[in-house]
């Protein structure tokens, strides 16, 4: 095993780094601390180490001096039962003069397919003159895996498929400026990411390859990230209920209701099953809930929660399509740019019952109201949206909110409060980058 690990460690100082499209966000390093990068399958995690790696090159830092392993390498498989000390000792069997003389760089890809993985980079962290860069494709890398085990020794970041400020780098379009010109490429651009969505696979692809490799994903979550973590006993059960979600996206939904549903299906499974499904979907960055605003957690847990995916262009790959409208994926959408900025998010219910899509605690503390139609042309739907938004400020005395649409930009003042009617394109761009 040590001699593979050494083959490994080789073959990447010669490898050229595919770095890709460069990503808006920005890992610190701190003495002491590993820095974990978490996020769905197939996000661009490993490219996004290369595009650490390259800027490390670039200031000046040794090739040999990086050490880079992706735990999905298939010559790694006997590391996953542990001896991951054999790492470190391989490293310096090749650079013994590197031992505490100098800083190391270490990269480890998808290492949640390491059993007992935090001992190993906790000791690393002591021991060593070293820094550490970590992926993993699992929410519990956040919370319980590393607060149990790392002891403060790791700070971790999240990543998304391409926001749509990524998606126009990727297309080599600057989004500043108010041009009508630039409006209409940015337009035009819109259009194509909403019908693509943000994995960078599929972005440059044609439709029936872009459906293919979505469901492919959604196969491979289900499957590895969940199905064979947990051990799960009732595999079906959960497929079942993860095609329900994605029909549903963007509704309400009850536990009960939920396990009520599988129950027609045959699928004897419990509440607390099906709860454990939730959980499993959101550690996987798959499906997310969130929870109506309450400052009584009881009362908010006893509301039905709301389900969202991690792109708006896979639900239309996976879902059947008959109860998914393009209203469902514009939330869905607005859901997971407000997703990257914070954890946060709340539906709102006023107390004459009507509901404001999101309410949201902003990077700089304040919070937000934000609703989504696609259009408020209709005097009908303008006065539904209007009322809604006009009672939530109200009650939370926010002076501001904003009405996302396809297409429309308008400015409404009612009785000293005002509603930002903006276009989804552009309050894409206008929220604050991480």
């Amino acid at each position: 095993m040590l001699a593979t690990i050494k083959t490994i460690i080789l073959d990447f100082q010669e490898m050229n780094l595919i770095t890709g499209v460069p990503r808006h966000l920005r890992i610190a390093t701190i003495a002491g601390k590993a820095a974990v990068c978490i996020g769905v399958r197939r996000s661009g995690k490993s490219t996004y180490l290369f595009q650490v790696i390259q800027g490390l090159l670039q200031a000046g830092v040794e090739r040999e001096n990086i050490l880079y392993l992706n735990f999905f390498d298939d010559r790694l498989h006997n590391l996953r039962n542990g001896h991951l000390g054999l790492i470190a000792d391989a490293y310096y069997s090749i650079y013994p003069e590197k031992k505490n003389t100098q800083t190391v760089y270490y990269f480890f890809d998808e290492i949640q397919m390491v059993s007992n993985w935090e001992p190993f980079i906790d000791r690393l962290m002591r021991t060593e003159k070293c820094i550490i860069y970590i992926t993993g494709s699992s929410a519990q890398m956040l919370s319980r895996e590393i607060a149990t085990q790392m002891r403060g020794r790791a700070l971790s970041w999240e990543i998304f498929p391409f926001s749509f400020r990524e998606y126009l780098d990727a297309k080599d379009i600057d989004p500043e400026g108010r041009s009508s010109q630039k409006q209409f490429l940015i337009k035009k651009c819109f259009e194509q990411f909403w019908e693509s969505g943000g994995f960078p696979e599929v972005i440059s692809l044609d439709s029936r390859l872009r459906i293919k490799i979505h469901q492919e994903y959604m196969h491979t979550i289900l499957f590895r990230d969940i199905i064979d973590r947990h051990d799960l006993s009732h595999p079906r059960a959960l497929t079942d209920l993860s095609h329900w979600l994605a029909d549903n996206i963007a509704s309400l939904y009850s536990i009960n209701g939920l396990t009520g549903y599988l129950k027609s299906l045959g699928h004897k499974v419990p509440k607390s099953q099906v709860a454990n499904f939730l959980i499993w979907f959101e550690d996987a960055f798959f499906f997310f809930t969130i929870r109506i605003f309450d400052a009584s957690l009881a009362r908010a847990n006893a509301n039905p929660k709301k389900i969202y995916c991690v792109d708006h262009a896979l639900i239309r790959s996976v879902s059947s399509g008959i109860l998914v409208n393009a209203g469902h994926l514009l939330e869905n959408l607005v859901f997971t740019a407000l997703r990257r900025i914070s954890t946060e998010i709340y539906y709102y219910k006023t107390k004459s019952g009507r509901e404001v899509d999101f309410i949201v605690r902003m990077p700089d503390g304040t919070r937000s109201l934000f609703q989504v139609c696609e259009t408020i042309q209709e005097a009908r739907t303008r006065k539904r949206e209007s009322v809604a938004l006009l009672d939530a400020m109200t009650e939370t005395e926010l002076k501001t909110s904003i009405l996302i649409t396809r297409n429309e930009t308008e400015h409404i003042e009612i009785k000293g409060y005002a509603i930002e009617v903006i276009p989804i394109w552009r309050m894409l761009l206008d929220l604050p980058e991480t």
